[in-house]
């Protein structure tokens, strides 16, 4: 009798079939092939449009930059990155003022930067912006 007991062929196979499923399980957690990732926000002042395009209460997406801007009910605005907390991957979907990420779902307020929908946990990161000369201008330096 061996002193450690082997296998069966069944534990094996059972091995063997959980395999590529838990892959799937780590892939899904990373941000698209090709896509951005976490430093994909703007690295200096970047000049997203005109003030007149984001309303009292509203949001606008720049997806080319990763970044979306807010007024709040007083007219302040506010930016934040659109790369998710939760794996990196560019939120490309706004709803009213409600960011959807693509990859796993989490939803964020576009005017706080909160989480509403897990799975991220952790809110966007905020970023400077201003208006100037009728112009949106976010990111480092703004």
């Amino acid at each position: 009798m061996p002193a450690h007991p082997s296998a069966s062929r069944r534990t094996v196979l059972r091995g063997a079939a959980v395999t590529p499923v838990a892959g799937l399980g780590l892939a899904a957690c990373k941000a698209p092939a090709g896509g951005a990732s976490a430093d994909a926000t703007p690295t200096a002042p970047a000049d997203l449009g005109a003030e007149s395009e984001v309303a009292k209460g509203g949001a606008k997406l720049y997806r080319e930059h990763n970044v979306v801007v807010s007024r709040t009910a007083d007219g302040a605005l506010r930016a934040y990155s659109t790369i998710c907390t939760h794996a990196g991957c560019p939120i490309n979907k706004l709803q009213g003022t409600t960011l959807v990420c693509p990859c796993h779902g989490s939803e964020f307020d576009a005017v706080s930067g909160k989480v509403v929908r897990s799975p991220a946990t952790e809110p966007l990161n905020e970023l400077p912006v201003k208006a100037v000369k009728g112009r949106i201008v976010a990111g480092p330096g703004a």
